[in-house]
């Protein structure tokens, strides 16, 4: 590779960083969804966790994009980080939708505001039967 390319991939990826990161801090901001996943869960002492874990998650995860990251340990680990995974996929989506009142208003334009309960119960088991799913039969635990 010349100087050029090496400079050019340089820029395009510090620029398709900005812009993603960018995005993604509007999205926390905007729609203070940090602050609402706190007030959600009771733990308004512990913001400043949450907004740190953001940060090194974001960063730890576009470090590892970049790389080919392999993480030689027992395959024993993947039940808890699956389940902090799933805890906090979990948790963000209930703090966006709580932020945006998606669900009532699902409810009312489709005719079951009154069973709003049953349709939350059926998109959290249909979450977690679609989460096995996937880990049971497309996970590939021998490799």
């Amino acid at each position: 590779m010349t100087t050029i390319e090496i400079l050019t991939v340089i820029f395009v990826g510090f620029a398709g960083g900005l812009s993603v990161g960018t995005g993604f801090v509007a999205f926390l901001v905007v729609l203070g969804v940090i602050p609402r996943l706190t007030q959600l869960t009771k733990t308004m002492k512990h913001i400043h966790a949450y907004e740190w874990s953001a940060v090194a998650g974001a960063m730890v995860g576009g470090w590892m994009s970049l790389r080919h990251s392999v993480l030689y340990i027992s395959k024993y680990w993947l039940i808890p980080i699956g389940l902090l995974h799933g805890v906090f996929i979990g948790m963000l989506a209930a703090a966006l939708t709580e932020v945006l009142n998606v669900w009532p208003i699902l409810a009312k334009r489709i005719g079951v505001a009154d069973k709003i309960v049953i349709l939350l119960m059926a998109i959290a088991f249909g979450k977690v039967i679609g989460s096995l799913f996937h880990w049971i039969y497309f996970v590939d635990y021998f490799q």
